[in-house]
């Protein structure tokens, strides 16, 4: 049986036609939608990764310190320069520099020791210590304190140490005679800025011996007010004046045991609750939240407070910016510097000293105090202050020059410097003054 084609009645072939034309339309209309779906799934992908991007240069953002990238922190040696040294002592790997620019140097000459002050390090030093070299015609060292530079960063149990707190007061002074030591010096002149001046000067009273002289830039030392102090005579009745003070000095007397016993039971109660008070601050500076507002402290204050110790701001470099914040760079700098604020805060050493305001009329060696008339971190009328509580200490202002003398203001600095030390210990005609 043969085959034939099969058609379709006449009637029906528009329908097919129509039929047709609609799938190719329909076929058209869903390849538009499906091209227009992977056209949208590209932008919502590209937005998606555009958000992402956003998020994750705000995260980057976040962990950035004062510009410095938190996610790549390393051991304080690796960060050392060419010069940089390191020596250990207590435990601690202490960072420190030593320039020595005379040809005339001489085992008999003074040399120097330079103290920073807090948040800075040895870089603040930078610009003066080849030329105060060459005024003393000896060698000038100068070191990180703990918690700052590139000293390294210990954190309690402090074992190593055995058991001194190398945050503490007592760590930096000693550590400041011991590099007396290491310059193979009877004697050195001190310099300290801002905070390391109250460094200098509890060395001095540490070791008088060893300390040739003191020279105090801006010093970041509260002095006393001092009052001159009358002598009035002691009014002496007679008669029933006499008699009436007889009656009375028994009442007298009785009153006054018991205001003294008062006065100790407050006593008492006022060091149990400094002692609570000291326990709970230590607690809640040591913790999570201590270490989160210290970094947020020097993130947002840190560039500002190196722009604002200097009168003109303007002569801030970014060179300079890098070198205060170098250190940031380090491992553990936030919780060091939680414990060196512990530290200052929580301090039992002061507690067996007298005051140091009441000290302060007992140092006999030489003192200069530097400061500049437009410091607005430690106003310069506290240095004024200052040079009238140590007997015999000679005070310079620098005119237009804020809290870094030593910085922005190098010449004059050094000048002042050379004269003093001339009149102070007979150093002859240096090349700094010819």
């Amino acid at each position: 049986m043969s085959c034939s084609r099969f058609l379709l009645p006449q009637r029906l072939i528009p329908k097919l036609h129509s039929t047709q034309t609609l799938i190719h339309k329909l076929k058209r209309r869903n390849h538009i939608i499906a091209a227009a779906s992977v056209s949208g799934s590209g932008a919502a992908d590209y937005n998606s990764e555009q958000l992402l991007d956003n998020v994750a240069r705000k995260e980057k953002r976040k962990r950035k310190i004062a510009g410095i990238d938190q996610d790549e922190l390393l051991d304080p040696s690796n960060l050392a320069d060419s010069d940089s040294c390191f020596l250990e002592f207590n435990g601690v790997h202490i960072h420190y520099k030593v320039c020595n620019s005379s040809d005339d140097y001489s085992q008999a000459n003074v040399p120097m020791v330079l103290l920073h002050g807090f948040g800075a390090s040895l870089y603040s030093w930078n610009r003066v210590m080849k030329p105060l070299s060459l005024l003393v015609r000896a060698k000038v060292l100068a070191f990180d304190r703990p918690a700052f530079g590139l000293t390294s960063r210990l954190f309690p149990p402090f074992t190593k140490t055995k058991a001194l707190n190398p945050y503490s007061m007592l760590f930096s002074v000693l550590a400041t005679i011991h590099f007396i030591d290491v310059l193979a010096a009877q004697k050195a002149i001190l310099v300290g800025h801002s905070a390391g001046s109250l460094v200098a000067v509890e060395s001095y009273f540490e070791a008088p011996e060893r300390v040739a002289a003191l020279i105090l830039v801006a010093p970041a030392i509260f002095a006393p007010l001092t009052l001159n102090k009358e002598k009035t005579d002691s009014l002496s009745g007679g008669g029933d004046e006499s008699k009436l003070e007889s009656i009375w000095k028994p009442f007298f007397m009785l009153l006054s045991k018991i205001s003294n016993f008062i006065v100790q039971m407050l006593k008492g109660i006022r060091d149990m609750l400094n002692s609570l008070y000291k326990k709970v601050l230590s607690a809640i500076l040591r913790s999570a939240v201590g270490v989160m507002l210290v970094r947020m402290a020097i993130d947002r204050f840190g560039i500002a407070a190196v722009r604002s110790s200097w009168w003109d701001p303007n002569q801030v470099t970014e060179h300079i910016l890098q070198g205060y914040t170098k250190p940031l760079r380090a491992k553990g700098w936030d919780r060091a510097l939680v414990e060196f604020t512990a530290a200052t805060l929580i301090n039992t050493e002061t507690e067996r000293k007298q005051p140091l305001g009441t000290r302060l009329n007992q140092i006999q060696c030489p003192v200069l105090i530097v400061t500049g008339d437009r410091d607005r971190i430690v106003p310069s009328w506290n240095a004024e202050r200052l040079s009238r509580a140590i007997p015999g200490s000679k005070l310079a202002v620098i005119n237009n020059c804020g809290h870094l003398p030593h910085e922005e203001k190098v010449e004059e600095f050094i000048s002042i410097v050379d004269k003093f030390l001339q009149t102070a210990l007979g150093n002859p005609e240096s090349p700094a003054s010819t």
